[in-house]
């Protein structure tokens, strides 16, 4: 399979209630950022523009949201086992960040670690290409 090969990666939360199908290269670019949030849950994400992803089945009524500081960051987490497998990232509220762990075996062929410097977080918006992750690439 070619690294920059689109398919179809299916995950979800700890008890399986919230489910997903996300289009992204087998080959993924995760931030690992260290803002308040970020670095307590553990999370290391990848960005998709929001027409990539999809929510499966009854997914929807099993999603809680949780938002803070600025409220563009839309942190959506199962109500049952408590996981925040996807959510709407400050950086790109026209995307969904989607957390690498919560990925289903067999499709990811390669994981580039790039840290996020969310404590700071306007100077690395600046720095970093982030922004660009949730637009389509041609």
């Amino acid at each position: 399979m070619n690294s920059n090969t689109t398919v179809t990666h299916k995950g979800g939360c700890h008890c399986q209630s919230v489910r997903w199908e996300v289009q992204a290269p087998s080959s993924i670019t995760v931030w690992k950022c260290n803002c308040s949030d970020c670095s307590m849950r553990g999370n290391t994400h990848f960005i998709v523009p929001s027409t990539q992803f999809k929510l499966v089945g009854d997914s929807e009524k099993f999603i809680t949201t949780y938002t803070f500081g600025t409220h563009t960051a839309k942190h959506t987490f199962c109500k049952i086992c408590g996981i925040t497998s996807f959510y709407t990232p400050r950086s790109n509220p026209d995307g969904i960040a989607v957390t690498i762990n919560c990925v289903d075996p067999g499709t990811v062929t390669h994981v580039e670690i790039k840290p996020y410097d969310g404590r700071n977080w306007e100077k690395s918006y600046h720095q970093t290409s982030i922004a660009s992750c949730s637009k389509l690439q041609s």
